[in-house]
């Protein structure tokens, strides 16, 4: 473990006041490709942080929503009270679009060439509104506020998360902060009005920031160099927050930056999956820069509590990609293998302690863009896409019981539940 934190001069960036783009929006499909990464580079994390969540509808209800080619479903859910997964309605959109949870358990953000737009999940429709980005990427809730970062500008904007329950069709009041360079990042924003946020350019990415609100400027409080290729975010038990680097992890605790190394040359972690009860942080591995395809064979465990980065490898039989963890019931981390079964990580010793058989054995996918399985997790229900038979499913995480399945008209790709924070 190495610890450093490197204080900066302060300067007077600019508190920023914005307004979202209110635009009416049709239904008929728009025209170009949402913003991603090029295939073989970085897919933005999904920011998955499986806390127990309420519903866009009712206490008995959930809503999400699945992409498919060119269209956006939005189901509703009460696999919860032991009911099914129902249709709520569809719209069209462009080919390839992301979806993110807004964090007020009504909303969605999809992503496309116009930036944030929200989707309504009890209407099943865009409501005109778009928070505009020109390459939209992160988008992470936290302690009140959903922090939006657009790649092409490297601008962060920070919006209220309850703001859209009352009015989601006209901008809500938001604050930003842009970053010296554009580059793929994400920022987040901590209880105390803290805000971390990446460091890079468009060719590399180095570490991250400790930003303090004063008046109307953003004052540097710390940062850190020594995460090269940063990449993902994610909020552990008491508000630490951990970011995945190219060779281990960086954490922020009690004002400061620590960096911890992988036991690789290059252990790169990308995404973080967290509990809001839990120490322990799951994050996907790699440790060889030059494997071919998207599926891993090890996670990484680290303690925040005591400043630890363990690398565990998985069965032989257990491999997932990025969109293949969540966090689930007692702080377990639950990973969707490549067998058609989501296998129980007990994160305190690093071993499977459970397999429930969900959906059929599928293979790796050429690009991480590719329609592949998926898990998202909310409280003790997880939700699984399963391309091949153009089917969702929902699992009850404390028993391994498949309580629904639904049959879509398209393959789903991008899955999304609409959490509240």
């Amino acid at each position: 473990m190495q610890t450093h934190t490197i204080a900066r001069p302060r300067r007077g960036a600019r508190i920023g006041w914005l307004a979202a783009a209110s635009l009416s929006l049709g239904v008929a499909a728009l025209s170009g490709c949402a913003p991603a990464a090029p295939a073989g580079q970085d897919a933005p994390a999904n920011e998955d942080s499986a806390h127990q969540h309420g519903s866009g509808r009712d206490s008995t209800h959930t809503a999400l929503a699945v992409t498919t080619p060119g269209s956006v479903t939005v189901l509703s859910s009460a696999a919860g009270a032991g009911g099914g997964i129902e249709a709520v309605g569809s719209f069209a959109t462009e080919d390839f679009t992301r979806l993110n949870a807004f964090g007020d358990g009504k909303h969605l953000l999809l992503t496309t060439s116009k930036g944030f737009e929200v989707v309504d999940t009890e209407a099943a429709r865009l409501t005109g509104l778009v928070f505009p980005a020109t390459a939209a990427g992160h988008a992470v809730r936290h302690a009140g506020t959903t922090a939006l970062f657009d790649d092409g500008t490297g601008k962060t904007t920070l919006v209220p998360t309850d703001a859209l329950l009352e009015n989601n069709t006209t901008a809500p009041k938001s604050r930003a902060y842009t970053a010296d360079a554009p580059h793929h990042g994400v920022s987040i924003e901590l209880a105390d009005g803290t805000l971390l946020t990446t460091v890079g350019t468009a060719e590399s990415r180095t570490g991250a920031t400790a930003l303090e609100p004063h008046d109307d400027h953003w004052h540097d409080l710390t940062m850190s160099a020594e995460c090269p290729g940063i990449h993902g975010e994610g909020t552990a038990r008491d508000e630490v927050a951990v970011f995945g680097c190219e060779d281990g992890a960086l954490l922020y605790k009690a004002g400061s930056f620590t960096k911890l190394t992988a036991p690789d040359a290059f252990g790169r972690m990308g995404n973080a999956f967290t509990a809001p009860d839990s120490q322990i942080v799951v994050g996907d591995y790699k440790s060889d820069p030059d494997a071919e395809g998207y599926l891993l064979s090890a996670v990484t465990l680290i303690d925040t509590d005591k400043e630890s980065f363990e690398v565990t490898s998985l069965p032989d039989n257990v491999r997932y990609t990025f969109r293949g963890v969540t966090r689930g019931p007692d702080g377990g981390a639950y990973i969707l293998s490549t067998d058609g079964a989501v296998h129980v990580l007990d994160t305190a010793s690093g071993k499977i302690v459970n397999s429930f058989p969900v959906i059929k054995p599928w293979e790796g996918p050429a690009n991480w863009q590719d329609a592949h399985p998926a898990i998202v997790g909310d409280g003790n229900i997880a939700y699984i896409t399963e391309p091949s038979a153009k089917a969702v499913h929902a699992l009850d995480l404390k028993t391994g019981k498949k309580i629904s399945s639904i049959t879509l008209d398209a393959v789903p790709n991008e899955i999304a539940v609409a959490v509240g924070e």
